[in-house]
């Protein structure tokens, strides 16, 4: 009886002992917050795991906050609860950043791969914050088969504003608008910028949207659709969106950016390809907007944390991300690849790189929301 019940101890002593070796018990635990629709994270995930699975001793616990994603972010730092690794934009930055809740980039991260102004974009008072992700620039997508049935010639890298004013015309027939229009600054910041205007100026001291060359780009784009209405007013798109409107074929010119490739791609019945936007005073300039991942200030666990960056924004991981079309790759290494150049639509995808050349970083301070949130309401009345 006695061997019986020390051969039962033994036992339980061994499973004991095997529970506490047990690695998966006693793991370093880093919790990363980000968006992302659904197609985006059944990327993410697999990468995650991937990386658990590199370093067993890290688990990443994953929050995903699909809606008012940075109100969220906003209410863990000031519970003191914030996320180790936080996946952040160019727009909000400056406001973690001047409140000093995230640790500087320095020589945590390689950053050679990036061109310097999408660095610039993720940066404050000189130091960069976020290890890039991708860049977002805006395009002209455009249907082939409406231009040639209007018989135009596809829109050049060195058209201006008035050929596109004057295509925009001749694209707008039968119940068709020519381009594109949206009320939000997103969409009528280049025209503003073209013409050498903003809302911000560069060195963010003041507001310059009331200037003359501001004033200038933001009458063109009002009159696109007020005095020559070549794109619709809003009781004319109803509850259709800009992308419906031109996958339906009733817009022949749509401003916008990378994330619509892969819905083009599978929905549109039509062929269709993207071009730069038109040139102003100042020759095409669109906002360089970009985004990244950052790593929480107080942080208790920075080296996984900065381990788990560098593996997102390592080149096989990128490519995973670049491949499903959904962003324009900030690593050039990638950019320059397969995974981005290849034969899908759209033809000309180099536009996207050629962009970043001539594109702008969206002038930010930590305001910016709360102007453009007051000036999009203004403008509803311009507009409409």
């Amino acid at each position: 009886m006695k061997n019986k019940f020390c051969k039962i101890l033994a036992i339980f002593g061994l499973i004991c002992l095997l529970c506490a070796c047990n690695p998966k018990e006693n793991r370093t635990v880093i919790q990363f917050a980000s968006w992302g629709s659904k197609s985006e994270i059944d990327i993410i995930k697999p990468l995650l795991e991937d990386f658990e699975e590199e370093n067993p001793d890290i688990k990443v616990d994953f929050m995903h906050i699909p809606q008012n994603y940075f109100q969220k972010i906003h209410l863990l730092f000031a519970s003191n609860t914030p996320p180790d690794v936080i996946f952040i934009n160019n727009l909000y930055l400056p406001v973690y950043a001047n409140a000093d809740v995230l640790e500087p980039i320095g020589d945590n991260a390689d950053c050679s791969f990036y061109e310097e102004n999408v660095l610039k974009s993720l940066s404050w008072n000189g130091k960069l914050y976020a290890v890039p992700r991708d860049v977002s620039n805006l395009v002209i997508f455009y249907n082939k088969n409406l231009f040639d049935k209007a018989g135009l010639s596809y829109p050049s890298d060195k058209w201006t504003f008035q050929e596109f004013l004057e295509m925009a015309k001749k694209l707008t027939v039968d119940g068709r608008f020519g381009v594109s229009f949206e009320e939000d600054s997103l969409f009528f910041l280049p025209y503003l910028m073209s013409e050498g205007g903003g809302i911000l100026s560069d060195d963010l001291s003041r507001i310059i949207i009331d200037e003359l060359q501001s004033v200038k780009g933001l009458k063109f784009y009002a009159d696109l659709r007020k005095k020559y209405h070549v794109a619709p007013k809003a009781e004319e798109s109803a509850s259709a969106t800009m992308a419906q409107m031109f996958l339906q074929g009733k817009i022949a010119m749509h401003l916008s950016g990378r994330w619509l490739v892969p819905k083009y791609r599978e929905e549109a019945d039509f062929d269709w390809d993207i071009a730069p936007f038109p040139k102003g005073d100042k020759g095409s300039i669109v906002q360089l907007d970009s985004s990244g991942w950052a790593v929480s200030k107080n942080s208790k666990h920075k080296k996984e944390a900065f381990m788990l960056v560098n593996y997102l924004s390592s080149k096989q991981s990128i490519e995973k991300l670049t491949k499903s079309g959904l962003i324009v790759p900030a690593r050039q290494d990638v950019q320059n690849s397969e995974y981005f150049l290849d034969n899908k639509k759209p033809e000309h995808a180099k536009v996207f790189l050629d962009v970043i050349k001539t594109s702008k970083p969206t002038p930010v301070n930590v305001n910016y929301r709360a102007v453009v949130d007051d000036l999009n309401q203004k403008f509803e009345k311009l507009f409409n």
